[in-house]
């Protein structure tokens, strides 16, 4: 069963001195959606404090962000086994949406 798998952070790590580019732990929620050839969107909103999301995917997929998502395979896509950070509005009821490709 292929699968998207979604985790949502607020804040990046800091040094003390600067933020580095590495997510904070643990991060605000975590979700997974079954891909299929059909456009299908996780099942929650993201968390209202949720910046940016991590995306990893174990099959080729498209993806696409909003508030009621229908992905197409035209859309942003994803290679297999791929591991990818997207920055989302804040508090704003965003979703995502994947469909195989």
């Amino acid at each position: 069963m292929a699968t998207l798998y979604i985790s949502e952070y607020q804040d990046v790590a800091n040094t003390g001195y600067i933020g580095i580019q590495v997510p904070l732990e643990p991060p605000l929620a975590e979700q997974t959606i079954t891909i299929s050839g059909s456009s299908t969107q996780c099942t929650n909103a993201f968390n209202e404090k949720t910046k940016f999301v991590r995306l990893q995917t174990d099959t080729p997929c498209s993806v696409l962000f909003g508030t009621n998502p229908t992905a197409t395979t035209s859309k942003g896509r994803l290679p297999f086994d791929c591991v990818e950070f997207r920055g989302v509005p804040v508090g704003l009821g965003y979703k995502v949406a994947v469909i195989s490709n």
